[in-house]
């Protein structure tokens, strides 16, 4: 009887363990893209540039020139695609940005899909 109570315990929470799990290492992707592959497309962008990325394109600029761009030397991303968050949805890029001190926000959502929960993963967060 015992080990039948147990057995059901584990089924019950196993999902919970399961998910917490996919949420941190799902979190911890989000993050890596945001203080890594993006941000050194962004960096180089503004390198060559003199400028991040602006107006309504934002991170489009990363991969596709546009018309008043002058010195991109593009595109940033090979392939020429931009990266989708862990959980499919596009990254929110933001400039000037209200968080970060580097000039832009870059954030995901997280997993609820809401820009401004607390669940953002952004790159004004350590």
């Amino acid at each position: 009887m015992l080990a039948l109570l147990g057995i059901g315990v584990f089924y019950a929470i196993r999902p919970r363990i399961g998910f917490s799990g996919a949420v941190e290492a799902r979190t911890t992707a989000a993050y890596a893209d945001i203080h890594g592959g993006i941000k050194s497309a962004l960096d180089s962008f503004d390198a060559d540039t003199g400028h991040y990325p602006q107006g309504s394109n934002g991170l489009l600029e990363l991969v596709r020139q546009s018309s008043g761009a002058t010195n991109w030397h593009g595109p940033y991303y090979d392939p020429p695609v931009l990266p989708v968050d862990p959980w499919g949805r596009k990254y929110i890029y933001e400039f000037p940005g209200k968080h970060g001190t580097n000039g832009y926000d870059l954030f995901s959502a997280g997993p609820d899909g809401k820009a401004g929960t607390e669940d953002d993963i952004g790159s004004w967060m350590n």
